[in-house]
């Protein structure tokens, strides 16, 4: 079963390829009028911004007293980064990754959770911060417009539900197995008359709460170095992704200050977030382009600078995830000692 829903994931990846071919040539070809040196050098660090996020989740796995190699969390990552783009859900469908991941290879599914839950909340936080600095940069050159501040209320919305969620787990699990089950009802409301019964089980979401519960609690306990370097990881990614903007700028010698940057990097990734179509595509495209010109930025250089930052942050994301999924679909389960959500 499991080898048969990562088959699907495949087959979807590829429909999503397939139906976007005309983007990925365009952004292909618009890659190759750079300089090429920059441009190798911003793969590159894309490449060490992936080790960062493994990191960031090793780090969160530790808090809750997992261990698990940085090779096999990348791997995760990965495969979660490509969920997330194929089956966007805020950022929170590659959690299903990990999950599976867990009761394949025996471990506590709840901590798992728990752990890639953290890792989640602490990028929103991470990335509040930077949107702080993106907007005041905005405000002072008077370009701050309604959709920014609209997209920016409904990203805070989103972390300040997902922290809701983890700080009442935190706190009871009880409480935030009542918090699922309630919010389990209007799906099986809504789906119901075409399934003819219940898609979510509030038993199962009840007791899934307490799994998760059970490992935030040690996250509790942890001394105030490991609650912070999650934290440090978290932000360390969101400089990685501005340094890639700014090997792009150079690759297409094109003048900005490290307002721009800031402030371009901040809408782009807020779309990534608050936008309908995965992982923003189509939105983050024209967010970004238009960002960069109300900065100052010649529309012709900014659309360029859009695309070859978007291939390399967003295609070659998804290639390497569709990689990852092809190679943890096959790797066999190895249970180990103790029970799934233990």
């Amino acid at each position: 079963m499991r080898k048969f829903l990562f088959a699907v994931l495949l087959l979807l990846g590829l429909y999503f390829l397939s139906t976007r071919f005309t983007e990925v040539e365009q952004v292909a070809e618009t890659l190759q009028r750079g300089d090429k040196k920059w441009i190798v050098l911003a793969i590159g660090l894309h490449f060490v911004w992936l080790v960062n996020i493994a990191a960031t989740f090793r780090s969160c796995y530790r808090l809750l007293g997992l261990d698990e190699t940085i090779e096999r969390l990348l791997l995760l990552s990965l495969g979660a980064n490509f969920v997330n783009v194929i089956a966007p859900a805020a950022g929170v469908s590659g959690l299903a990754v990990f999950i599976s991941d867990s009761r394949a290879r025996g471990k506590p599914t709840g901590r798992v959770t728990s752990a890639a839950a953290l890792s989640i909340a602490y990028d929103y936080l991470a990335f509040i911060v930077v949107l702080g600095l993106g907007l005041t940069v905005l405000i002072r050159r008077d370009r701050l417009g309604a959709a920014e501040i609209t997209a920016s209320l409904v990203m805070v919305a989103i972390a300040s539900v997902f922290a809701t969620l983890l700080w009442t787990g935190m706190r009871s699990g009880d409480k935030l197995g009542e918090v699922l089950a309630w919010m389990a009802r209007p799906v099986n409301r809504l789906l119901r008359p075409i399934r003819k019964r219940d898609y979510l089980s509030e038993d199962n979401a009840r007791e899934f709460a307490r799994e998760v519960a059970d490992g935030l609690a040690i996250a509790r306990k942890a001394p105030r170095g490991a609650i912070l370097l999650p934290a440090a990881l978290a932000l360390s990614k969101q400089a990685l992704l501005i340094s890639i903007l700014f090997m792009v700028f150079m690759a297409f010698g094109q003048a900005f200050s490290v307002g721009t940057l800031v402030a371009s990097y901040a809408i782009g990734y807020l779309f990534v977030i608050v936008s309908p179509t995965p992982s923003g595509i189509g939105f983050v495209e024209g967010a970004m382009t238009l960002a960069l010109t109300t900065l100052r930025v010649p529309l012709t250089a900014a659309t360029i600078i859009t695309l070859a930052y978007r291939v390399i942050t967003l295609w070659l994301t998804l290639l390497y995830g569709m990689i990852a999924m092809r190679w943890i679909g096959r790797q066999p389960t190895a249970p180990e000692s103790g029970q799934p959500g233990s």
